[in-house]
C-alpha cells in the first residue's frame, strides 16, 4: 500500500509539472502608454492625439514599439524587413473605449481585429484606421463615418499610400 501512495504521488507530481504551458503569447503584456512616450515611427506624442493607438512585440526582445495611430503601426510593420521580427501587434478595440483618449485596458490582437479604412474619424495622421474586436462593430462605425470593413490581411502599405 505504502509503494501505491508513493507512486500515486510521484505520478501526481510529474503531471503537475508537465501540465501545459502557456502559449508563447501570454507572456507577453500590452504595456501601457505614458503619457511622455513617444510614437515609434514618427515621434509625436501618441497620447496627445486621439484615435486608435498600437503595439508591437518583437519576436526576440523585450521592447516593444508603441505608436501614435494605427496607420504608423501597419507603415513599420508591413516593411519587409520587420515582418520577421514581429511575433504579436495590438491595436484599441475603439468600440469598448474613447476616440479622444483610448484606454489600455481595452487592447486586442491585430491580426484578429476589424479594421474601417477611409473613414471621416480623424487621428494623428489625419483620417483613422479604426479598431475594432467584433465585425458588427466595425460595421456600425462604418456605416455613421464612412470607410470600407476590412480584416487585418487586406491592410497593405499600398492601400496606407492611397494607391
Amino acid at each position: 500500500m505504502k509503494h501505491i501512495l508513493l507512486s500515486l504521488m510521484l505520478l501526481f507530481t510529474i503531471s503537475a509539472c508537465s501540465a501545459e504551458q502557456p502559449h508563447e503569447h501570454d507572456h507577453h503584456h500590452v504595456g501601457a502608454i505614458g503619457d511622455h512616450e513617444r510614437c515609434h515611427m514618427c515621434g509625436m506624442m501618441i497620447t496627445k492625439y486621439p484615435g486608435p493607438k498600437g503595439q508591437i512585440m518583437f519576436n526576440d526582445s523585450a521592447k516593444n514599439p508603441k505608436f501614435c495611430s494605427t496607420r504608423d503601426m501597419f507603415n513599420f510593420a508591413l516593411q519587409p524587413e520587420n515582418q520577421r521580427k514581429i511575433g504579436h501587434l495590438y491595436v484599441h478595440d475603439m468600440a469598448k473605449t474613447s476616440w479622444e483618449k483610448p484606454s489600455d485596458e481595452h487592447f486586442i490582437d491585430a491580426k484578429t481585429a476589424w479594421y474601417v479604412y477611409g473613414t471621416s474619424r480623424k487621428a494623428v495622421m489625419g483620417s483613422a484606421v479604426a479598431t475594432f474586436s467584433t465585425e458588427q462593430a466595425a460595421t456600425e462605425f462604418a456605416r455613421e463615418f464612412g470607410g470600407v470593413v476590412l480584416r487585418y490581411d487586406d491592410i497593405s502599405l499600398e492601400l496606407l499610400a492611397g494607391n
